[in-house]
C-alpha cells in the first residue's frame, strides 16, 4: 500500500541582502583578497566605438537612493556584436568585456565606463535599438530585477524597437529611456524607480 504523499511547505524565499555590496562587490566593501571586482570599466586599450558613462540612479518607492544596490549591465559592442565566453584555457581575450557590475554610492548612483552599443537582432528578425540590459539587487528584492536601458538620442531606432513596442502605454516606455549629457565623454543617465508611480518597467526574462 502506498504511504500518502505528505504536504510540503513552500521554502523561505531569500532577499538579496542587507550584504549585497559584501557578496558582490567585497573590495568595495573594503573586503580585498576575496577576488577581483568587475570595476566600473568595460574598455580594454583595443576597445572601439564611441566612448560613453552610463549613469545610473537607483531609488526607491518614497523618492529615496537605495545605497546598497548592485546593478549588473550586458550589452553588444560598437559592432552590435557580444563579447565570445571564453574558457579557462583560452589566451584570447575579448577587446570590449560586454559585461560591468558596480555597487551603489550613498547616493544611489553608480557609473559604467564603456562605448555606445551597436543594434542587434531582435525576435523578429528586424534591428533593435542600441540598448543595454540591466540586473538589478538590494535589499528586500527576492528576485533580480531585470530591465533595459535605451538612449535618448536615438529615437528613430526606438520607435520600431521590438521589446519597446511591446510595452502598450507609450509613457511607460519612457522609464527606459537615459538622458544624453555632453561632456568630455557623453554621459547617458538614467533613473531607475523601484516602486511607484514614475516605477520603471521590469520585464520577466
Amino acid at each position: 500500500m502506498l504511504h500518502p504523499t505528505p504536504i510540503l511547505k513552500e521554502t523561505p524565499s531569500q532577499t538579496a541582502g542587507p550584504y549585497v555590496h559584501i557578496g558582490m562587490t567585497p573590495n568595495f566593501a573594503e573586503l580585498g583578497g576575496v577576488y577581483d571586482d568587475p570595476g566600473k570599466t568595460m574598455l580594454t586599450p583595443d576597445t572601439k566605438g564611441e566612448r560613453i558613462d552610463i549613469v545610473c540612479r537607483v531609488i526607491d518607492g518614497s523618492g529615496a537612493p537605495v545605497a546598497d544596490a548592485v546593478v549588473e549591465i550586458w550589452q553588444a559592442d560598437g559592432d552590435g556584436q557580444f563579447a565570445a565566453p571564453t574558457t579557462r584555457n583560452s589566451n584570447a581575450a575579448p577587446a570590449f568585456t560586454g559585461w560591468g557590475r558596480q555597487p551603489a554610492n550613498g547616493d544611489g548612483i553608480l557609473t559604467f565606463e564603456t562605448i555606445k552599443p551597436g543594434r542587434v537582432e531582435g525576435p523578429d528578425g528586424k534591428l533593435q535599438a542600441p540598448h543595454v540590459s540591466l540586473w538589478i539587487v538590494a535589499r528586500g528584492i527576492n528576485i533580480g530585477l531585470m530591465t533595459r536601458l535605451y538612449f535618448g538620442d536615438e529615437a528613430e531606432a526606438n520607435e520600431s524597437d521590438f521589446v519597446l513596442g511591446k510595452i502598450m502605454d507609450k509613457r511607460r516606455r519612457t522609464t527606459l529611456i537615459a538622458r544624453r549629457e555632453e561632456g568630455a565623454v557623453p554621459k547617458y543617465v538614467l533613473d531607475v524607480h523601484l516602486q511607484g508611480e514614475k516605477e520603471t518597467v521590469f520585464f520577466d526574462f
